[in-house]
């Protein structure tokens, strides 16, 4: 296969594209966690319903997920800055949108331009990276830090979140992306370098819709399934739907002449793990942290502020390792890093396990840097080894893809694990009131409750002097829930280290010339994957594919 592209970004505009995209992953993520830990307060003051303050945090997801491939096609054709500015404009927007909303319906509008911003920004800052180090020893070094990035806007996002809302409303969380999406996007003007997909790659109408189409039926069913019942008519039709447009998916891309997703990459053993891993292992983590944050409000009555700080044990150790981590990624098989840190952190899960509502701090820390320690072996190498996997003129899609795969796994997250920790509390409950000592009529009344509105509807009844011992039994019933919670998330984490032991190969790739005219270099590659021939031109005549 011969392929043109242009030339390898000048020396001097690497730090400045890199520094770009730090900033551009900050942006996407700050959301998730800032959001996450103010949902109370925003509930109390758009005084919503369970359901519908469920879609404040779904509104976000769903965009993302569903168009981060679309985004990084749009990015290999029309260019990737444009698609980086245009992520942190509708960045921006969304969360001026949100800054002023008066109703729960607005505030769900700027939450899904936040997302598509999200979801154009993701696969664009490590495509403008992957482009401006091409090659990849020296590419793990900026991914990285790249990835620390995004740990730093998930730690931080719940103590920013925290401070806010000790002084001031709910809506004042959404003023900081405003400024700061508006400067970086004035600032790449002149400091971006833009770069494009070489050859004749068109847009993927059908794949694109198709694909969307089943990642947004999909996630709205398991949802809507875990928040009612899956056989709920209309979860059975998102559900159908989401099987019927992944068939299609698949169809329309085998036979597209310039596809969204080439199928031909899951030939190599080292991208399929990093996709199935990325998903299965996100899934597990983030319903994790949609867990335990439930554990720190309604049990242990942390404020959002204290429930921040815990929860930051779990990043500190990613954010300490993430350069080197980025410089062993190439030193240290894959095969090895990924599958480790995963058993790290199903060990770490499975610790916590033992956790009850007097728990100290202490006690749970050094759980929690356990698990940041072994997720610090899995991502950076995660990303690195995706985009390091494949062809050189393919890494957008491959990087548009791992990250497809991760935020679909982080949606699905807190929908599988909330659903089974809300069964398996509220089937508990009965038991632990009698155990309690409260006789049936508060027994019946207090299910009945937790039956129709989960457990948070408990604590609106008036019990009078029952209230203590309701709640005490209300607590452990959610501790049921909780270490069913963690069970499944170490076993899905287990799954995923399999996956990576079994797949994953240390990739065999060539260093691409920083001189001459015409060289011929062989892309990136893995063992399995056929050697396409890859022609930059870095002197004069080179010419950018249109």
């Amino acid at each position: 296969m011969n392929v043109t592209t242009t030339g390898n970004a000048p020396q001097e505009r690497r730090v400045p594209t890199f520094v770009m995209a730090c900033i551009g992953v900050f942006v996407a993520y700050l959301p998730v966690t800032t959001v996450s830990a103010s949902l109370p307060a925003i509930q109390r003051a758009l005084n919503t319903s369970t359901a519908q303050l469920s879609w404040v945090s779904v509104a976000f997801v769903l965009p993302m997920a569903a168009l981060i491939l679309t985004a990084g096609v749009f990015g290999d054709v029309h260019g990737r800055k444009k698609v980086f500015q245009a992520g942190l404009a509708f960045s921006g927007l969304g969360a001026l949108i949100a800054l002023c909303a008066q109703s729960i319906e607005v505030l769900w509008a700027g939450q899904a331009f936040a997302g598509l911003g999200a979801a154009a920004l993701l696969p664009s800052t490590l495509a403008l990276i992957s482009h401006a180090v091409p090659d990849p020893r020296e590419r793990g070094k900026f991914i990285g830090v790249w990835a620390t990035s995004l740990i730093a806007a998930l730690a931080f996002g719940p103590v920013i979140a925290g401070v806010i809302l000790d002084h001031f409303a709910w809506r004042w969380l959404y003023l900081l992306p405003v400024p700061a999406s508006l400067l970086a996007l004035v600032v790449s003007t002149k400091l971006l370098t833009d770069s494009r997909a070489p050859g004749t790659r068109r847009l993927d109408w059908p794949g694109q819709l198709t694909s969307a189409l089943a990642i947004t039926a999909l996630v709205y069913g398991i949802i809507e399934g875990g928040a009612n019942s899956f056989t709920d008519t209309k979860v059975m039709l998102a559900l159908s739907t989401a099987v019927v447009a992944s068939v299609a998916f698949i169809l329309v891309e085998r036979r597209s002449s310039s596809p969204m997703l080439d199928l031909t990459l899951f030939r190599s053993p080292s991208f399929t793990a990093t996709a199935l891993i990325a998903m299965i292992s996100f899934l597990g983590l983030i319903g994790f942290f949609f867990a335990l944050s439930l554990y720190f409000g309604m049990v242990q009555q942390l404020s959002t502020l204290e429930s921040a700080w815990r929860l930051m044990m779990v990043c500190i150790v990613p954010m300490v390792l993430g350069v080197p981590m980025g410089r062993l990624v190439h030193r240290v098989s894959p095969r090895v890093l990924i599958p480790g840190g995963l058993l790290l952190a199903a060990v770490a899960l499975l610790s916590l396990t033992t956790i009850d509502a007097g728990t100290s701090f202490g006690s749970v820390a050094w759980r929690l840097a356990l698990l940041g320690l072994g997720v610090s072996f899995v991502l950076t190498p995660m990303t690195a080894t995706a985009v390091s996997s494949v062809p050189f003129h393919q890494a957008g899609m491959a990087a548009a893809a791992n990250n497809a795969f991760r935020q679909l796994g982080a949606a699905l997250g807190p929908a599988v694990l909330g659903a089974l920790l809300s069964a398996r509390a509220v089937d508990a409950l009965p038991g632990h009131l009698t155990d309690a000592g409260l006789g049936g009529a508060t027994v019946r009344r207090v299910t009945e409750a937790a039956d129709a509105g989960g457990l948070s509807a408990v604590g609106r009844l008036r019990l009078g002097a029952d209230t203590p011992r309701v709640l005490g039994a209300v607590s452990q019933a959610f501790i049921d829930g909780l270490q069913l919670c963690l069970v499944v998330a170490a076993v899905l984490t287990l799954l995923a280290a399999v996956v990576g032991f079994v797949l994953l190969r240390r990739p065999q790739q060539s260093v691409l010339p920083a001189t001459g005219p015409a060289a011929s270099v062989q892309g990136p590659r893995t063992p399995d994957q056929p050697t396409a021939d890859v022609r930059t031109t870095a002197g004069p005549q080179a010419t950018a594919p249109r």
